[in-house]
């Protein structure tokens, strides 16, 4: 569903990864492939799309409405800080952050580890 309008069409499994959390969030993407980077871009409410996440991003992780990352499984730092959050996640979705546009409208689904555009238009 993420392969909207985009080259390299993976399948179906291409955003799916594991679910964190029962309830979908939408929200603007904001793809980063560092803390540095997130501290300058995130908005409040964000959903954090990166290739994963540490003890170092934990003051910024409690802004966010979701986080999808690359690496991980159901133990990994995003997992656990979003199941700690009450936030959605979705873990373990490899290529992500080449795939959505920073800006992106995307949804969350965690009941299907799943992660798709809705709007691949940066606001603004």
């Amino acid at each position: 569903a993420i392969m909207a309008g985009m080259e390299g069409d993976e399948g179906d499994d291409a955003d799916a990864g594991v679910g964190i959390g029962t309830e979908s969030y939408r929200g603007r993407a904001c793809v980063v492939s560092s803390l540095e980077a997130a501290l300058t871009e995130l908005q409040p409410g964000a959903v954090l799309v990166t290739a994963f996440t540490g003890p170092s991003w934990n003051s910024v992780l409690p802004l966010l409405g979701g986080i999808v990352v690359e690496e991980g499984g159901a133990m990994c730092h995003a997992a656990i800080i979003a199941r700690e959050l009450g936030m959605p996640a979705v873990v373990g979705v490899r290529g992500v952050t080449s795939r959505i546009a920073h800006g992106a409208t995307v949804e969350i689904d965690p009941s299907q580890g799943r992660v798709r555009v809705v709007d691949p238009q940066p606001e603004g």
